[in-house]
C-alpha cells in the first residue's frame, strides 16, 4: 500500500505541516503502509528541509525504515517501511 502526501496547499502554515505529517504517518503505521510519498515541492528547499527535519527527531524515526530523495524529483521524498 503507498500513501502520498501533498504539501503545496499548506506550504507557508508550519502548525498544519506539521499534522498532516504526523497524521500520515499515525496513518501508514495503522494500514501498514509500506511507502509514503511525500511532495513539498521543488521552490526554495525550505519545505523540504522541514520535512525532513521532522523525519529526524527520534520519535518519528523508529516508526519507518528508511527515507529516499526522489533522484529525477528534486520535490519528492519516499518514506519506505519494513513490517515484519
Amino acid at each position: 500500500m503507498k500513501l502520498k502526501l501533498d504539501l503545496h496547499d499548506i506550504f507557508n502554515k508550519g502548525h498544519d505541516i506539521d499534522r498532516a505529517l504526523r497524521g500520515i504517518m499515525d496513518e501508514a503505521v495503522a494500514k501498514k503502509a509500506t511507502l509514503v510519498e511525500i511532495i513539498p515541492g521543488k521552490g526554495s528547499g525550505q519545505l523540504k528541509k522541514k520535512v525532513l527535519r521532522f523525519l529526524d527527531q527520534k520519535d518519528v524515526k523508529q516508526l519507518y525504515h528508511r527515507v529516499e530523495k526522489d533522484s529525477k524529483n528534486f520535490g519528492r521524498l519516499f518514506v519506505h517501511f519494513r513490517w515484519k
